[in-house]
């Protein structure tokens, strides 16, 4: 697999990249290297001997690798990071690929703009089905496809202000439904129209569980091609393997998300990570980073770390390029 190298200057950057790779050499079980200062191999720090730097830290995993889920400015919460700037980054690193995400704002003209200044790299916007663009509103969802460059790609269903969120994060604001009484509501079905229409990919957003598999079958019963669903094991999803497996035999891709890698269950969580992807069979998942938000390692330093932790969960290199590469190009219609 080809090496990318991750370049730090000294400082806090240096820092920040560190605790990455300490973290991920944490999750792998390397407790004993990282009480004493050590690192792995595959994370340790070494010597740039060619351009004098202060350092480096080896990645292998993301040369080539597709990022479907990156937060970034201009938003209305701190992101660490730009859109223009996360696309730079990636394309230094590497990377074939990202989806820029907000929940609020449609994406596809931020992507237009940064493809200009990461020529090559595959960038990637869409829309957040939440109150802002009207909820669950295929006219929305139309004007996404007509903006200049195509590049809108990924419709999500409602997040943020979906209403199995809401209710689970026990607010009580105005909220988006995509279902009553067991049943799709007829915007719902529209708006899956619009998506197979124009040959978009569908994303469950924070719905409920058995809503995402209405979602699914919906869409598969419409010629949807390309579906996911967002980060299934998180909060308030919570999606158990059994539904995840219906999922994928209903097309969907599974997302696995990142994260902060130093929070406090991040090894716990990598561990049913590795578990429900087992289960479920790689060529069925996607890895992403989901990261971009201020206080969280930048995007393209946190999916390299997942990437690597999962690694030293025993997953080989064929099933990780199989979910942070083949399979997120497949999502995207790359290929």
């Amino acid at each position: 697999m080809t090496s990318t190298w991750l370049k730090f200057d000294a400082g806090d950057r240096t820092k920040a990249v560190l605790a990455v790779a300490i973290v991920a050499a944490l999750i792998a079980g390397d407790s004993a290297g990282a009480r004493s200062g050590a690192m792995g191999p595959r994370e340790r720090g070494r010597a740039d001997r060619g351009v004098g730097a202060p350092g480096v830290i080896e990645v292998r995993s993301l040369h080539g690798a597709i990022d479907i889920h990156v937060h970034s400015d201009p938003d209305n919460v701190p992101r660490s990071l730009d859109g223009l700037d996360a696309a730079k980054q990636a394309l230094a690193r590497g990377m074939r690929g990202i989806v820029l995400k907000n929940h609020y704002d449609p994406t596809a003209g931020l992507a237009f703009l940064a493809r200009k200044i990461a020529p090559g790299l595959e960038v990637f916007g869409g829309i957040d089905l939440n109150l802002p663009v009207g909820g669950m509103n295929p006219a929305a969802v139309e004007h996404m496809t007509q903006v200049a460059g195509g590049w809108g790609r990924i419709v999500w269903m409602s997040t943020f202000d979906a209403e199995n969120q809401v209710r689970s994060s026990k607010e009580n604001r105005p909220f988006v439904s995509v279902s009553r009484g067991g049943e799709l509501l007829p915007a719902t079905k529209a708006v899956i129209a619009a998506i197979a229409k124009h040959q978009l990919a569908m994303a469950t957003g924070h719905v409920s569980a058995e809503e995402a598999l209405l979602l699914l079958r919906e869409g598969r019963r419409q010629g949807v091609q390309h579906m996911v669903v967002t980060h299934a094991m998180n909060a308030p999803i919570l999606m158990d393997v059994a539904r995840m497996q219906e999922a994928a035999r209903l097309g969907a891709f599974i997302e696995f998300v990142g994260g902060s890698l130093a929070a406090a269950d991040a090894s716990a969580r990598l561990d049913r990570y590795a578990s429900a992807i087992r289960q479920i069979g790689p060529q069925f998942c996607i890895l992403s980073s989901d990261l971009g938000q201020k206080a969280n390692a930048l995007p393209v330093d946190g999916f390299a770390a997942f990437i690597e932790a999962l690694r030293a969960k025993g997953f080989s290199d064929g099933d990780l390029d199989r979910m942070s590469k083949e399979n997120p190009a497949k999502l995207l219609r790359l290929h």
